[in-house]
């Protein structure tokens, strides 16, 4: 094939072109997030993908997908774009990799496909009814708290409990080890993606590799325990799975463990934030859910997922020439699939900034573009947030934010740090 086409290029500080924005800047992730919407409706205009230059040493050149066709071309074309040897940045790391084994997100091929079916095997019809049995119950439970207690802050209250608490019936951690384990999720997530400054630049990865490792040790302890006793968990018919002929390994299921905790519950917890200040900002769209909630939430949840798109990207590794959006990728180039991007793109959906819960179609790529790394939770994550929703909703002392989220400002995913509460009933017109 003929040699790439030239593209634009935006130096990290450096001069490129004044109208476009520098993702590799990581001041931009910083600004408000009006203006970053702003920026990536740029790059959509500007056409062929542009490739950003970090600073030296920091991380290698990438160009970046902004267009929803082009990104959900290369979710769904592993074999040219590879999320080995690492789907974010900094990759990891083949220590860790050999220490804490792999994650599937950072797999191709045979490897990824064979660990995914063994796990998805193991989500029995009879495992994902409990679950949502389960989901039912805990979403009452904090709601009945929150309404008693009148917290302050939803994700300490409510968010960041849901899904966590969720996730630990499923595997079945003892509620004796789940404080822990909730510190060693908030230690290992915290500074994913987030610019780093004074100590923190030589603290955090001790740390966050810290974390991994003390929820790799409880999860050897319960891999151990349900290979001798097993119960109705996610964890023993893990150990127990024979999918052509293999089981997971305790390496396997820690890596897994952590993937599920750090990404199942990060995600879901920053959507139930989002979603609970979008339908505040938006009392009349509050207003048409609560009217039928069982005809509207799963338009709301989707709507919802897509106007804060909760993981803003991934990386891929080009593995073979290809043209896509303007230009021809080659071997050894580094890919940003920006979700947050796509998710806006005004020519796939109609008024790309409205927060529409009756939206349809509405083919948001909020659990990625389909293809084999398509969101292995995002039933779960559904099911989450359609009942901690149906009884915040459905409870007259009328649970609301009483301002916007505070942001993390970071890179990889749509982080909420906190959200304030306030209660009272909200009219189309004005609180009641």
């Amino acid at each position: 094939m003929n040699a790439p086409p030239q593209v634009s290029t935006v130096r990290a500080r450096g001069a490129g072109p004044a109208r476009l924005p520098d993702l590799a800047d990581p001041s931009f992730w910083s600004l408000p997030r009006a203006e970053r919407l702003a920026g990536f409706a740029r790059l959509r205009e500007h056409g062929e993908p542009v490739r950003f230059t970090p600073r030296p040493g920091s991380a290698p050149p990438f160009h970046a997908l902004v267009r929803h066709a082009d990104v959900k071309a290369a979710s769904r074309l592993p074999r040219v774009f590879a999320s080995a040897p690492g789907a974010t940045t900094p990759e990891p790391a083949r220590w860790a990799k050999a220490v804490f084994g792999n994650s599937m997100v950072n797999m191709d091929g045979a490897e990824h496909a064979g660990l995914r079916r063994t796990v998805s095997r193991a989500f029995t019809p009879r495992l994902l009814a409990t679950a949502e049995e389960n989901i039912a119950g805990t979403a009452r439970r904090l709601v009945d708290e929150v309404v008693a207690e009148r917290p302050e802050d939803f994700m300490r209250s409510a968010a960041a409990r849901m899904p966590f608490e969720v996730i630990c019936d499923l595997m079945g951690v003892p509620v004796r080890y789940r404080p822990a384990v909730a510190a060693q999720v908030d230690h290992a997530s915290e500074y994913v993606g987030v610019r780093r400054r004074g100590r923190a630049r030589l603290r955090v990865p001790g740390r966050g590799l810290r974390s991994l490792a003390g929820m790799q040790l409880v999860m050897a302890g319960l891999a151990r325990e349900r290979r001798r006793r097993p119960e109705q968990d996610l964890v023993s018919a893990l150990v127990r799975a024979d999918v052509d002929g293999r089981s997971l390994s305790a390496r396997e299921l820690g890596a897994f463990f952590s993937l599920l905790l750090v990404a199942g519950v990060e995600t879901t917890r920053n959507a139930l934030a989002h979603g609970l200040y979008l339908l505040t900002a938006h009392p009349e769209q509050r207003a048409l859910l609560e009217s039928d909630f069982e005809r509207y939430a799963d338009g709301a949840v989707d709507e919802i997922v897509r106007h804060s798109t909760p993981i803003i990207q991934f990386r891929r590794t080009v593995r073979a020439e290809y043209a896509l959006g303007g230009r021809v990728f080659v071997p050894g180039e580094k890919v940003m699939l920006l979700y947050a991007s796509a998710n806006r793109d005004a020519s796939v959906f109609t008024g790309p900034d409205v927060f529409d819960i009756t939206r349809s179609p509405n083919p948001h790529l909020g659990y990625g573009g389909g293809g084999p790394h398509h969101c292995l939770g995002a039933h779960l994550a559904r099911l989450e947030m359609k009942a901690l929703y149906r009884e915040l909703l459905g409870r007259p002392v009328g649970v609301r934010a009483a301002g916007e989220p505070v942001p993390a400002g970071s890179n990889f995913d749509h982080r909420v740090r906190s959200l304030p509460l306030s209660y009272g009933r909200l009219h189309p017109n004005g609180p009641l």
